[in-house]
Formats: structure tokens, C-alpha cells, sequence
């Protein structure tokens, strides 16, 4: 089954990162793959803000990072440790080097397909934390740079809350603002107490401990 989505406009996206952060959960990621289409609701980001020693721009542009410096809504897709792949959305103005990490998905199409890219098949496994929704999407380098507003390979939708996941689970509810929550981000040693963590509250699809959930 395949859900009528349409892409976020790029003036919809805020320049600021922290509020393009807050604004993407909700929103869907889609991926069209040959064998069909895999898409998933944010349910957890991580913004990586101007002057940020723990963003990759922090330091400047280099071959490995020049699509987190595009305008905002490009894929940025590096590889952490030379183990996992992440998926980032670059924010603000070309030049400025910010970007929101995508952190946690809730699977909403092509679950057979992501059960099938992970090896495991409990649902909330699936893309609960960046590398594995990489894995699931089946998210790699060759994306980087993408333009996530318009249809392509990997993009950005508007979330319709009246659609069911395709394993016939509960439709999901929008989130309104108070059932998002904010916090410190995860896995980080520098600028480790900035609140710039945004999640949906005791979603079974947001990642690290409960107690960071609530």
C-alpha cells in the first residue's frame, strides 16, 4: 500500500535549526525504493546549531561535509565511526554549515521491506535511533546532498494523522506542542548540556533510556 503524500515545501522549513528541529517531528521520510516505498514519522530529532563544538560545520566546510552548508533541506549523510549511517537535514542559509539530525522513526510503510534490511522484526526496533533507521531505509552516502523537498529516492512529507501503518496497526495522532518534548542530546561530549533534543513524550519509537523520554 502506498500513502498519498506530498513533498514540505522549502518555505515551510523555519531557518532557525533548533526550530526546524522541533518542526520535523511529525513529518514523514520517505524512501522510494525499487521493491517499493518505506517511509516513517519523525518521532525524534537533534539540532547541531550555529557556533555548535559538537556540530560537523563547527570547524568549516571540507569534502565530507559540504551538503550540511546547502540551503536548508538537503540530505547530509555521513558515516559514524565507519560503522552506521546518519541521516541529516541541513538547516538556515547555504554557507552556514547547521543541521537537524534525524534520530528515531516510527515505521509507517514498507515495514516487510525494513524488517527485511534490519534482520529483526520487532516493529519498534526498526528505526528507533539514527543507524538503524539508516539501516532500515536503507539510507547510504549515494543520498548525500539530496534535495529532500522534492519527490525523489529520499524525501520529506507532510504527515496525514488518518493514516494507518501498513502492518494495520492504530493510526497515529498528530502531535500537538505539549507532547514534545526537549532535552540534551545523546552520545555527545561537547556542548553536551544544550537542550536540543526534541522527541514525541513516551513515544515506543523515540531512542536512548525511557527516563530521557518522559
Amino acid at each position: 500500500m502506498t500513502m498519498t503524500r506530498s513533498p514540505i515545501p522549502r518555505s515551510e522549513l523555519p531557518t532557525d535549526t533548533a526550530a526546524l528541529a522541533r518542526t520535523l517531528i511529525g513529518k514523514v521520510v520517505v524512501r522510494d525504493l525499487p521493491e517499493g516505498r518505506v517511509s516513517g514519522r519523525i518521532v525524534e530529532t537533534e539540532a547541531y546549531v550555529v557556533g555548535d563544538a559538537a556540530g560537523h560545520g563547527y570547524r568549516g566546510m571540507t569534502p565530507r561535509n559540504r551538503s550540511l552548508f546547502l540551503e536548508r533541506g538537503h540530505a547530509y549523510v555521513y558515516l559514524a565511526y565507519g560503522v552506521s549511517t546518519m541521516l541529516n537535514v541541513s538547516s538556515e542559509t547555504p554557507g552556514i554549515g547547521t543541521g537537524v539530525l534525524i534520530r528515531a522513526l516510527e515505521p509507517l510503510e514498507g515495514i516487510a521491506i525494513m524488517r527485511q534490511n534490519r534482520g529483526v522484526e520487532r516493529l519498534r526496533d526498526l528505526a528507533r535511533g539514527p543507524g538503524r533507521l539508516a539501516a532500515a531505509l536503507r539510507i547510504d552516502r549515494s543520498l548525500d546532498g539530496l534535495d529532500l523537498c522534492r519527490e525523489g529516492p529520499l524525501w520529506l512529507a507532510r504527515d496525514d494523522p488518518g493514516l494507518a501503518r501498513d502492518d494495520h496497526g492504530p493510526a497515529g495522532d498528530a502531535q500537538e506542542p505539549g507532547e514534545i518534548g526537549q532535552g540534551i542530546r545523546i552520545g555527545i561530549s561537547k556542548d553536551a548540556d544544550r537542550l536540543l533534543r526534541f522527541y514525541v513524550r513516551d513515544s515506543p519509537f523515540v531512542s536512548g533510556p525511557g527516563s530521557l523520554n518522559r
